[in-house]
């Protein structure tokens, strides 16, 4: 079987990325197809040297690495021009536009969805009022995003299976683009992570600084009960949310992976108050022994077991986060409990569940033709 992945581009470091490079690592020598490629933000995961990346024409435009989002318009024709003609299976890591390449009739296409596109579909109102653009030009975005929701949801239709990362963005994929989906939940990389002896007086929230993480919520709520939080991640609300925190709020930027293994190893608990495709964050956390506190929606549902490694609040408001926060009592969870629950979501069982997903689908797409 020649194997081609297709991502949509790897332009900074995130959950969809990781889940790609691991991928990578079932079929290593298959080559990766990108709109663009920022070697400094991934080289963490993509070494250039061993791995074939292949991007668009879009990888010469000047400053398009930085200013990517006003190429938005353009990417569904970039995406269409790779010719993966000589492949027999094509498989597109997708949030956005990587599900619209184009293949031949005897070519399996199999999409592993992130989501189907965020900002086209169920944020398409939020993504536009928190743009950081005058109001003129907000009023105009929402023309383009017609004519992109319009091209994806016919890209849908050029891939033969899907596969999601939970049983949320299944429904998701069900409702906007009328297919079904196989669930195979992303790697986490139990093995790294550890518990600790002795935990710390903190709690602990990771991850993007952006306004759907909901980061404001947890700072509302722990101005309000005065414990410490400490806030691992950088993203371009950060200066926003440093402005709204009190003094036991402490923002420590990007970490290394090494110094983010102590931070989850020793908090009290790990914040979760956002609703995510997934959420690969609770697990690392589990991993190192210490429960969540989570918003009970999305993929925390599919991760978080109630009282067991976890507690949930059920509306998304500082009030009931504060409420859960005040009702939370770490020595009712067992680390190593904790542990062996975020096992069944290792690496080796996504690239084993993966594997077997695909020669599977192959044989029965070559039994139909």
């Amino acid at each position: 079987m020649k194997i081609a992945l297709v991502h949509d581009f790897l332009a900074f470091l995130g959950g969809a990325e990781k889940v790609l490079s691991r991928i990578h690592e079932i079929w290593p020598s298959s080559p990766i197809y990108v709109l663009f490629y920022n070697r400094d933000k991934v080289k963490k995961l993509f070494d250039d040297k061993k791995t074939d990346i292949r991007t668009s024409l879009l990888q010469n435009v000047p400053f398009g690495k930085k200013f990517y989002r006003l190429l938005m318009p353009l990417m569904p024709n970039f995406i269409e021009r790779f010719n993966l003609s000589n492949y027999d299976i094509v498989i597109s890591s997708s949030t956005a536009y990587a599900k619209g390449v184009l293949t031949r009739p005897e070519t399996l296409h199999i999409c592993y969805c992130h989501t189907p596109t965020r900002y086209l579909w169920q944020d398409t109102h939020d993504y536009v009022r928190n743009l950081p653009y005058p109001d003129i030009i907000k009023k105009i975005i929402p023309f383009g995003l017609t004519y992109l929701r319009l091209w994806d949801g016919l890209a849908s239709g050029r891939v033969d299976k899907f596969i999601a990362n939970s049983r949320a963005v299944q429904d998701r994929i069900r409702k906007y683009y009328r297919k079904e989906a196989d669930v195979i939940y992303p790697p986490v990389d139990t093995k790294s992570f550890k518990i600790s002896q002795n935990t710390e007086d903190y709690f602990l929230l990771v991850g993007r600084m952006r306004h759907h993480k909901r980061v404001d919520l947890a700072i509302e709520a722990f101005n309000k009960l005065r414990l410490p939080l400490k806030i691992i991640g950088d993203g371009p609300d950060l200066p926003k949310f440093k402005r709204m925190a009190n003094k036991n709020i402490e923002f420590l930027g990007w970490l290394p992976q090494n110094e983010l293994k102590e931070y989850y190893s020793k908090c009290l608990a790990l914040l979760h108050p956002q609703e995510e495709d997934f959420g690969i964050v609770p697990l690392e956390a589990m991993a190192s022994g210490r429960p969540v506190i989570a918003y009970s929606k999305g993929g925390a549902l599919e991760t978080v077991v109630e009282n067991v490694t976890g507690i949930f609040f059920h509306e998304q408001t500082p009030s009931a986060l504060t409420q859960a926060v005040r009702d939370f009592h770490p020595e009712n969870f067992d680390p190593q409990v904790l542990r062996n629950h975020a096992a069944k979501f290792d690496v080796e069982v996504f690239k084993r569940r993966m594997k077997e997903y695909v020669e599977k689908a192959w044989r029965e797409f070559n039994e139909h033709k």
